[in-house]
């Protein structure tokens, strides 16, 4: 496995852990619609949270949350829709991305709530 995704699967691991100790419920990670993947849907209280994580080695090109591009969230904004049809959820959704940077001097994890709207 190239380096970017073993880091990225890394990533991944790492914010699954971080919701889970804010209590978050984890209901699906890398659910797939279409040409859409979500990375983590979580759930705390009776919202559902779409979570896009982005893992950098280093923030020298930008922050990690720079790279969701607004192709890639209307992608989301369809997975999500059609997750919330197949599951008859009557639910607020909102948007977040969580922001990690992680090298040998350490790992820096951000949480960044109402990151982008539904549109």
């Amino acid at each position: 496995m190239a380096e970017h995704n073993v880091l990225g699967k890394e990533g991944e691991r790492l914010a699954v852990n971080f919701l889970e100790k804010e209590g978050y419920d984890i209901l699906e990670k890398n659910y797939r619609y279409l040409k859409a993947e979500i990375d983590i849907i979580a759930q705390k209280n009776t919202t559902i949270v779409v979570v896009e994580v982005k893992t950098r080695s280093t923030p020298d090109f930008g922050n990690p949350q720079d790279f969701v591009k607004p192709k890639q969230i209307q992608l989301l904004v369809k997975a999500i829709d059609q997750y919330v049809i197949e599951n008859d959820l009557d639910v607020e959704v909102r948007f977040d991305i969580i922001a990690i940077i992680k090298n040998k001097s350490g790992t820096r994890i951000e949480h960044l709530e109402n990151a982008f709207y539904h549109f």
